[in-house]
C-alpha cells in the first residue's frame, strides 16, 4: 500500500478523513519521490482504449482497459540499487503494439482482473497485463474507486470496493468482454482486496495476492515509519481510531484477517523478504488462515514497492498457479 499522505495539523478526525480521501484528489505536491520507476511505451494506452462502468453505492465510475491475448514479443529489464541510504528500483518492458495474433487470440484461457496498490492506478500493473496476455489470458486493468481516472470522493479499504468489482464483472459479461474462468492478481491494497473479493463472489477463481496487509493499522503505521516519520505516532493512531466512524464501518471490517477467518479462501501469497510495509510475517499470518491448498512464495531482496516487478522470481509461480486454477 503506497504513500498514504497525512498531515501534522488537526485532530484524529482530520487524519481519518485524509486516510479515507480518494488518492486521486490529493494535490501532486503532497506526493513523495517514488522508490520504483516504471517505464513503458505510451503506445500501450492508445492500443487499449479506456472504457467506463458505473458502480454503486456510493455512485462512482470505474475506468478499465481490456488487454487481449496476443504475441507482444515481451522483453523486460530491471535494475536494483541503493542510493542515499534508500533502495531504488527501475523496471522497463518492451512490447509490440499492435501485437500479432497467437494461438490464444480467439480462445483465451480466461480473464485476469488486475488490482493495483494504494495511490496508484492501472498503469502500475500494465507489465503483468502484457505478460499474462502473451500467455493466453485476457487481462482487465482497472482504476479502483478514487484512483487514477475513476471517480469517487473517498475509499473504503475493500468494504465497498468488492461490490464495485462484482458490478465490473457483471458489466464485462454483459458487454461480451468476459472469458471465464475469472482470476485475480492484486498488489498491496489490491492484494487485500483480491482476497476479499474471492470471499464474496463465487465467480472468482485463482487469486494471486502480492504483499497483502493483514492489519490496516499496522500497514499505515509502517508507511508512517518509512515515509513520514516526522508525523507524530499518536496523531496517526488517533486517525486510525476515528477511521471506522468516518467510513461507517467497524474496525474489524478494515482488516484482512477477519475476512480470512470467516472465509479461508485459496490463494497464492507472495511476500518480499525486504518488505517493511507488509512484512513476511504479516503475509504468513494470512497464509495460515487460508485454505490448506494455498501457497506462499517469498522473494529475496524484494521491497514492498518493487516486489511486483521481480518477474524472474514471480512469473513461473504465477503462471503455474493460474493454470492450475483454470483446470479445477
Amino acid at each position: 500500500m503506497l504513500g498514504v499522505i497525512l498531515s501534522t495539523t488537526g485532530c484524529g478526525t482530520f487524519v481519518a478523513h485524509r486516510l479515507a480521501q480518494a488518492p486521486n484528489r490529493y494535490p501532486d505536491w503532497f506526493d513523495f519521490e517514488a522508490p520504483v520507476q516504471l517505464g513503458f511505451s505510451p503506445r500501450f494506452l492508445t492500443n487499449f482504449p479506456a472504457e467506463y462502468v458505473t458502480v454503486a453505492p456510493p455512485p462512482a465510475r470505474l475506468r478499465y482497459r481490456v488487454v487481449p491475448p496476443a504475441e507482444y514479443h515481451w522483453q523486460e529489464h530491471s535494475t536494483n540499487w541503493s542510493a542515499h541510504g534508500r533502495r531504488e528500483f527501475l523496471f522497463r518492458f518492451q512490447a509490440d503494439f499492435p501485437a500479432a495474433t497467437n494461438a490464444w487470440s480467439t480462445a483465451p484461457k480466461g480473464t485476469v482482473i488486475l488490482l493495483h496498490g494504494y495511490g496508484l492506478a492501472q498503469f502500475s500493473l500494465a507489465p503483468w497485463a502484457i505478460r499474462l496476455a502473451q500467455e493466453g489470458w485476457q487481462c482487465v486493468l482497472v482504476d479502483l474507486r478514487g484512483h487514477g481516472k475513476s471517480t469517487g470522493r473517498q475509499i473504503y479499504f475493500g468494504v465497498r470496493e468488492t461490490g464495485d468489482l462484482t458490478q465490473l464483472l457483471d458489466a464485462l459479461a454483459a458487454r461480451g468482454e468476459l472469458r471465464p474462468p475469472v482470476a485475480v492478481l492484486g498488489e498491496s491494497y489490491g492484494a487485500a482486496l483480491a482476497l476479499r473479493w474471492k470471499a464474496a463472489d463465487p465467480r472468482v477463481g485463482p487469486v494471486v495476492s502480492i504483499a497483502p496487509y493483514a492489519s490496516l493499522s499496522n500497514a499505515v503505521m509502517n508507511i508512517r515509519n518509512e515515509y513520514v516519520s516526522w508525523l507524530p505516532r499518536p496523531m496517526v493512531r488517533a486517525g486510525l481510531c476515528k477511521l471506522p466512524g468516518v467510513l461507517g464501518v467497524s474496525a474489524a471490517d478494515l482488516d484482512t484477517v477477519p475476512v480470512m477467518e470467516l472465509h479461508p479462501v485459496t490463494a497464492l501469497f507472495v511476500a518480499g523478504a525486504q518488505d517493511k510495509i507488509a512484512p513476511v510475517a504479516e503475509v504468513e499470518k494470512l497464509r495460515a488462515l487460508a485454505s490448506p491448498d494455498s501457497r506462499m512464495l517469498v522473494v529475496p531482496e524484494a521491497t514492498h514497492e518493487a516486489l511486483s516487478y521481480f518477474f524472474d522470481d514471480l512469473t513461473p509461480a504465477v503462471l503455474a498457479w493460474l493454470e492450475q486454477g483454470r483446470k479445477h
